[in-house]
């Protein structure tokens, strides 16, 4: 168990990272979270994260109060994801230590964070699973 607390988010994050841009439509954003088992997607432009966008963030696109007036279908799945990601977002740096990483997940109630280098780009995301995976792998006899 103790190894654990050497290892850090570089060396268990998934990469390379399924990313999209400002540009992604909506409709092309529900294919994406139909055809991967993923709960967010990194935006990125020029390989540095600018923004997340997550399920959430595309059901909000659907959510109006009663004073809105509700668009079409098609006018909501042709807005893009620059409209309704979120800009400010909880990342990593890949020499974080995974008992850090862990101790966010849980204060944060979150599934996954993405790692970012010092320089602004991605370099992978580091999910619950990864974690899973670094624990068993401390703790198995050598």
């Amino acid at each position: 168990m103790y190894r654990f607390l050497e290892y850090a988010a570089g060396q268990y994050m998934t990469h390379p990272v399924k990313t999209v841009t400002r540009q992604t439509s909506m409709r092309e954003l529900e294919e994406l979270f139909g055809r991967h088992d993923f709960n967010a997607f990194p935006v990125v432009e020029e390989e540095k994260m600018i923004g997340l966008v997550t399920k959430f963030d595309f059901l909000k696109t659907f959510a109006f109060t009663t004073g809105q007036m509700l668009p079409h279908y098609n006018e909501l799945m042709s807005r893009t994801v620059g409209e309704v990601m979120t800009e400010a977002v909880v990342h990593v740096d890949p020499a974080a230590p995974l008992t850090r990483v862990l101790q966010l997940m849980v204060n944060l109630k979150a599934r996954s964070f993405p790692v970012v280098a010092p320089d602004g780009h991605l370099v992978g995301i580091i999910s619950r699973e990864d974690i899973m995976r670094a624990l068993k792998e401390a703790t198995q006899e050598d």
